[in-house]
C-alpha cells in the first residue's frame, strides 16, 4: 500500500514526485511511501524544444528532460519508487484508498495523481465519468480534461498538468505537478499549509 502513487513521467508527474521526494525530513513525511509509474512514451516531451523557460538553457530538448529527471529524482530522493516500463489501464475506488492495475502489475494506494497526457487517447478506464472537453484548447484538436476542482476531482484522487485543465506550456505542467504535491504534504500535515523551499544557509 503506497501512500501516493503518481501516474506519468512528463513534467507534472515528476515535477510532483521531486517535492514530494524533498519533503523527506519532514515528521509528517517521513515514513511515507511514495511510487510513480514513469511511462513517457505519450508525453508532449518527447519531441518539444525549449528556448521561453526560465531557468532552463535555451535550446534544451523535452527528450533530455525526461531522462534527466528521472535520474534527478532517482539520485536527490531515492526513497520514491520509480515503475519502469508499466502503462496504467485501470483505477478503481477500493474500502482504502484505490487499485491502480497495469498491463503488468496490480498496486494499492491511499492518493493517487493522474499526470498523463490531455490527448482523447487517455485509456485508462475508471476515468470515464470525469472525462470533459478541455476547456483551454482548441475544439479541432480534441483534447480532454478530468473535471476537478483546484487539482482535486474527488478525495484523494488528483490530476495535474494538461489533464487538469491548464494549457500546454511547460511551466504550467510542472507548476501544477507542484501544486498538487504541496496540497499532498498540507493534507499529510494535518491541514496546516505546507511548501518545502531549499535554502542557503
Amino acid at each position: 500500500m503506497y501512500d501516493t502513487l503518481i501516474i506519468g513521467g512528463g513534467a507534472a508527474g515528476l515535477s510532483c514526485a521531486l517535492v514530494l521526494g524533498s519533503a523527506r525530513d519532514k515528521e509528517f513525511a517521513r515514513n511515507k511511501s511514495i511510487a510513480i509509474i514513469t511511462h513517457q512514451k505519450t508525453s508532449h516531451l518527447q519531441n518539444a524544444l525549449f528556448n521561453n523557460v526560465l531557468g532552463l538553457q535555451p535550446g534544451t530538448l523535452g527528450s533530455n528532460i525526461l531522462k534527466e529527471g528521472k535520474a534527478q529524482l532517482a539520485n536527490l530522493y531515492p526513497h520514491i519508487f520509480q515503475i519502469e516500463k508499466e502503462k496504467v489501464t485501470r483505477i478503481a475506488k477500493a474500502s482504502e484508498g484505490f487499485i491502480v492495475n497495469t498491463n503488468k502489475n496490480s498496486y494499492r494506494s491511499k492518493i493517487v495523481v493522474i499526470a498523463v497526457g490531455y490527448t482523447s487517447l487517455m485509456t485508462i478506464k475508471g476515468l470515464e465519468n470525469y472525462i470533459e472537453p478541455h476547456p483551454r484548447a482548441a475544439i479541432e484538436k480534441d483534447r480532454i480534461w478530468l473535471k476537478n476542482t483546484n487539482h482535486l476531482i474527488e478525495e484523494n484522487l488528483y490530476v495535474a498538468g494538461t489533464l487538469a485543465g491548464w494549457r500546454s506550456q511547460f511551466s504550467m505542467a510542472c507548476g501544477s505537478g507542484s501544486h498538487v504535491a504541496t496540497d499532498i504534504l498540507t493534507l499529510w500535515n494535518d491541514g496546516k499549509h505546507t511548501k518545502v523551499h531549499d535554502k542557503i544557509i
